[in-house]
């Protein structure tokens, strides 16, 4: 009698956002909070991230609202950028509704990348 095939690891994703520092406890707090940041495994990990600071550089457009900078001004800012895992579709999804609410841009720089388990 053949064994039961393994079940299927959930789908492991990458989300990376920028954030102004001002900003940052708030947008983790958020994201954690929706299931982000946590690692399967025995450890029980969870708020797992890497916070590294750089600038951010951008030129709001005419219909644009921005938060900091003006209407057709370039605008550069200090901007820490985050970089957490998420352990399945629905929390990468939810994890990306609580960023874009919690985040002051009215366009917030982020990115999802699906990983391979090699």
């Amino acid at each position: 009698m053949a064994g039961a095939a393994p079940a299927a690891a959930a789908a492991r994703f990458k989300l990376i956002f920028r954030v102004p520092p001002t900003h940052l406890a708030a947008c983790k707090k958020a994201i954690f909070a929706a299931g982000a940041g946590r690692y399967p495994g025995p450890g029980n990990y969870t708020e797992c991230c890497w916070t590294t600071l750089g600038t951010g550089q951008f030129r709001p457009g005419d219909a644009a609202n921005p938060h900091i900078g003006k209407v057709g001004e370039l605008e550069e800012v200090p901007e820490a950028q985050v970089e957490t895992l998420c352990v399945g579709e629905d929390t990468i999804k939810k994890a990306v509704e609580a960023l874009k609410t919690a985040h002051p841009y009215e366009e917030p720089s982020y990115e999802v990348f699906r990983l391979e388990d090699i």
